[in-house]
């Protein structure tokens, strides 16, 4: 019998009560809105600073920001900026020239992100091929139908005495010294 999957749900945006959950929440949430930050970032050239402050007794603090947090609030306050004259298009220049670093940084980490997850993809579907061959192996040299296989069953031998395997007789067998 095939178990069939809830799939997603729509999540209802109401406060949360429970405290553990909504901090796991936030703790989840906060991580991915840094990552987003982080692409766009990357991908459009974005400057950008987040601020957010965790729920609950300890009301931590957390940033994020490109180039950096301080200095995106500056700007946004106008504090600190260079003044309006040729030296804003060398300036900007600058700034561009120092993004470009953190954005090669960046670029690196989501491909090697994505590699990881090919890689995975892909052990995984070997594997799961090597664990269906094994399990056809093992029903063929039954009369009986296999009715399901755990994981543990698909990869031990057939003998109860650990003599032979699906592979032949003694192959995997215990040796004496």
């Amino acid at each position: 019998m095939q178990r069939m999957s809830k799939g997603r749900k729509k999540v209802e945006i109401v406060e949360m009560k429970n405290d553990s959950n909504m901090q796991v929440t936030f703790s989840k949430r906060r991580a991915g809105l840094f990552k987003k930050a982080s692409e766009l970032c990357t991908l459009c050239g974005a400057e950008i600073a987040i601020v957010v402050f965790s729920p609950g007794k300890a009301n931590k603090v957390y940033s994020c920001g490109h180039p950096s947090v301080e200095l995106m609030v500056d700007t946004f306050l106008g504090r600190d900026l260079p003044p309006p004259n040729d030296d804003d298009f060398h300036n900007r220049l600058i700034r561009a020239h120092r993004n470009t670093g953190q954005r090669g940084l960046n670029e690196e980490v989501m491909d090697m992100q994505e590699s990881l997850q090919k890689e995975k993809a892909e052990a995984l579907e070997s594997q799961k091929r090597k664990v269906e061959f094994e399990a056809e192996l093992q029903q063929m040299g039954s009369d009986a139908p296999i009715p399901f296989l755990t994981f543990g069953s698909a990869l031990s031998p057939t003998g109860g005495d650990g003599a032979s395997s699906s592979y032949g007789p003694n192959v995997g067998a215990h040796i004496p010294n």
